[in-house]
């Protein structure tokens, strides 16, 4: 390969991928996790620009990733850049003589002023823009406000770019907006409708609300379609270009105290009778729900909002797997009530510096300075965390225990945040401990998790994994 393109020496599947992109009007690179789909991309830019081909980049990323896009391209674009971060940097001007990059919050096009932001500058330079979307997962969701305002935006841009690890969360139709974004027909067809029909088994189902619609129950065709994909696409996994140490996963059962059943029980008989009733709003049973998953991760929110913490046995599980290593630990939480109570509880039993966590309402700022603190500071042992911010796009390789104090239905989470610690650099094999209370909701999500998990591994041609 023509080291004209990069400056720092790509590694062979990246080459590979390079190789396979070149002068593509629309490719995916569904490379996993930690395999530098990031640098090839930047290195991409750079054969664009250099052969004339575009100006301009916009990358649109979630928000707890597309801030560490400035630090790659510093790193690895081998051309002249302006890098511009929306809603960080001073006002935006175009450079003339060199590559500007445009770094965007996808949640920005969840709202009109996004595209009234970018629209005019990506319109403008059309025939000589590139836009790429991050974790493109995050534009799946056909109806969403924010993959309408994207998909609109892209039209008639010269190039466009999908990255994702896991491009398949729930089902095959994930694929239909992603793939629409780089070119409507792509998959064969412009009609989503045409396209669900031909690769799930419809049925007549009835929602939690009571309507009767048309559901997937069953998907089919799929090795069709993953021959459409190949044509595309260059995928790649951790395991096959990377000499990482394996993931071990472990299962940790616990039994609620008497206070959480009485509780759980009483909140799961009032749960049946909502879920039954054809007049209870979608809404209403969903929070009973919620309620249920609380109740087994040690708190309940009652009728007035406040708060209450229910004894529980998962904090003494957490502190007899500590007790067992030596080693930095991550711990991931769906809720902010239970990050705040597990820092409390280890900031008491082994001192304030011992640990950081990380969820919405910490500050860009404080993101960077808790995981350099986590990754280098000796005396940081814990990260607590939020999967869906926390999840993407960090590096926490100072870990090889990873604890999930609490799983939700998110398929993407649960993998995205699992390879903080698996990544280049961790040298240690990982072990993921599920903490799991017996005979409740717990055990549901898990469930789910692992049939997604085997759906995504199917649509994509691979072997079946499975959290053990």
């Amino acid at each position: 390969m023509d080291k004209r393109y990069y400056k720092t020496d790509p590694m062979s599947h990246q080459i590979s991928a390079l190789q396979n992109i070149r002068d593509k009007y629309y490719y995916a690179l569904f490379m996993e996790m930690g395999t530098g789909k990031t640098k090839v991309s930047i290195d991409d830019m750079s054969y664009l620009y250099l052969n004339n081909k575009i100006l301009f980049v916009l990358v649109i990323a979630p928000n707890s990733n597309y801030m560490t896009w400035a630090d790659e391209i510093k790193k690895h674009s081998v051309v002249p850049t302006h890098v511009y971060r929306h809603k960080i940097d001073k006002k935006f001007t175009f450079k003339k003589g060199i590559l500007n990059y445009y770094l965007m919050n996808v949640e920005a096009f969840s709202h009109a002023s996004g595209t009234k932001v970018i629209g005019p500058l990506v319109y403008s330079l059309r025939n000589s823009t590139c836009i790429i979307v991050d974790e493109s997962t995050r534009i799946k969701n056909r109806t969403a406000k924010r993959t309408k305002s994207i998909l609109k935006l892209s039209y008639g841009v010269a190039y466009k770019r999908i990255l994702s690890g896991f491009p398949v969360t729930k089902s095959p139709l994930d694929l239909w907006s992603q793939c629409s974004f780089l070119r409507p027909g792509l998959l064969g067809t412009d009609n989503f409708y045409a396209f669900r029909a031909t690769y799930s088994i419809m049925r007549p189902v009835t929602t939690v609300s009571g309507r009767i619609v048309q559901a997937p129950v069953a998907f089919q065709n799929l090795d069709h379609l993953l021959d459409q994909v190949k044509n595309f696409s260059y995928r790649v996994r951790k395991e096959d270009c990377l000499d990482l140490p394996p993931k071990i996963y472990h299962t940790r059962l616990i039994e609620m105290t008497p206070e959480q059943t009485k509780i759980y029980n009483e909140l799961k008989n009032y749960a049946r009778t909502i879920l039954k009733d054809e007049e209870a709003s979608y809404q209403n049973k969903l929070t009973e729900i919620i309620k249920l998953h609380q109740v087994a991760n040690g708190f309940v929110v009652t009728n007035d909002g406040s708060t209450v913490s229910i004894p529980n046995r998962k904090m003494d599980e957490l502190h007899e797997i500590i007790n067992e290593t030596d080693d930095k630990i991550i711990i991931w939480s769906n809720y902010v009530y239970t990050i705040k109570y597990i820092t409390k509880e280890l900031e008491k039993k082994y001192g304030s510096k011992s640990v950081v966590n990380f969820y919405g309402d910490v500050t860009v700022k404080d993101r960077h300075d808790r995981v350099d603190a986590f990754q280098n500071n000796k005396d940081v042992r814990f990260f607590v965390a939020n999967p869906a911010t926390g999840g993407i796009g960090l590096t926490l390789t100072a870990a090889n225990t990873v604890v999930y104090f609490s799983n939700n239905f998110n398929l993407e989470e649960r993998v995205q945040s699992e390879d903080r610690a698996h990544r280049k650099g961790q040298k240690k094999v990982v072990n993921y401990i599920d903490l799991i209370c017996a005979k409740t909701i717990d055990v549901y999500i898990k469930h789910a998790l692992t049939n997604k998990l085997k759906l995504s591994a199917k649509t994509m041609g691979e072997d079946i994994l499975d959290f053990k």
